[in-house]
């Protein structure tokens, strides 16, 4: 089933969508290693470091770079990585709870496309008019509208359906409050990588298309030195809020021949928009480079700029409002993620 338009014919998109579902059918097959291509979802992401399959050193490497990595830097940080070509995760911190900004998105891109498969029919003119630019220009107006046509029921019914049993929607229509953690956003990137369980292949290539068209200015973050080899899917948000300072997320999909690997970043108590990014971005830059001298390849084919220390608008992405609001829980000890103090030894937790 392509998801196009129901009235006025796409065809070149129509094309374009098929190939990349004819890609994404492939991935699970291609990227995973010869004793383990039957194995679709990736192990229960355990917290405390890296674990490997097939290549413990990698997992061993990987557990010291992003320790590096993270070494001195302010905020709190949680994160997870699968590849699927080597078996190997990382986490830290994977079920403590951040408010989710505008990450969301992928979560409720996820459930009209469900619907959509449910009902045996393409997206709608309506649904394409307001998935594009949700995406893609991460637009707040589409957000709401999805979030409030799909319904409370509805989406709750997706999250179990979708095993995101640590995801808690925002109130009312404070979706970007949804409360997220970084074991559930890995689930719903498998969601449009190479899980077969929840939509079909056309819709998780519909959804892989428009996180690979996402505005430049909004594909910092998890790309950051990235392949040249690879495909970059990717969806951020970015949220001051008067406690916790500045969440700074991002999601990043990485598919290639022989290459399928995913990971999530959530943050908060950032002093800077910026500062956030670059912790992410420093993160993200050894990911891709251990995952790339693994795999025989190199990662340095991206351009990239002098170093993961960027400048940013620090203008929030308007998710949620910066005041609690009255429908809003207050927060537990330590916020919404939990006791854990700000710039701990991301292995120690």
């Amino acid at each position: 089933m392509a998801h196009l338009s129901t009235t006025g014919g796409r065809p070149a998109k129509a094309a374009a969508v098929a190939a990349v579902a004819a890609a994404a059918a492939l991935l699970t097959v291609l990227a995973a290693p010869a004793g383990a291509r039957a194995t679709v979802r990736p192990p229960a992401v355990a917290p405390g470091g890296c674990t490997s399959a097939t290549d413990p050193a990698l997992a061993d490497r990987l557990t010291g770079d992003i320790t590096t990595a993270l070494a001195g830097r302010q905020g709190t940080v949680a994160l997870t990585l699968w590849d699927a070509g080597t078996g190997t995760s990382c986490g830290y911190r994977p079920t403590a709870q951040f408010d989710s900004a505008s990450v969301v998105k992928a979560t409720i891109m996820a459930a009209v496309l469900r619907r959509a498969d449910e009902e045996g029919r393409p997206v709608t003119d309506w649904e394409e008019g307001n998935l594009r630019p949700m995406i893609t220009r991460s637009d707040n107006t589409a957000a709401t509208a999805l979030w409030l046509d799909l319904g409370r029921p509805r989406l709750e019914a997706f999250l179990r359906l979708a095993g995101l049993a640590d995801t808690v929607l925002g109130a009312d229509d404070h979706w970007g409050l949804t409360q997220v953690t970084a074991a559930d956003e890995l689930k719903v990137l498998a969601l449009y990588a190479d899980d077969p369980s929840v939509l079909s292949p056309e819709s998780r290539a519909y959804g892989l298309d428009l996180m690979s068209q996402v505005v430049p200015e909004q594909r910092w973050g998890a790309p950051y030195g990235a392949p040249a080899a690879v495909t970059v899917h990717v969806k951020n948000g970015w949220l001051q809020r008067a406690t916790h300072g500045w969440r700074v997320h991002s999601l990043g999909i990485f598919t290639g021949p022989g290459r399928n690997y995913r990971m999530a970043f959530l943050t908060h108590d950032n002093p800077t928009e910026a500062y956030g990014i670059s912790t992410i971005q420093r993160v993200a830059q050894v990911v891709h480079r251990d995952l790339a001298a693994a795999a025989g390849t190199t990662a340095a084919g991206q351009p990239l700029p002098a170093g993961p220390d960027i400048g940013a608008p620090e203008v929030s992405d308007g998710s949620a409002p910066f005041e609690r609001t009255g429908t809003e829980p207050s927060p537990g000890p330590g916020g919404p993620a939990g006791p854990l103090g700000p710039g701990r030894p991301w292995h120690r937790e």
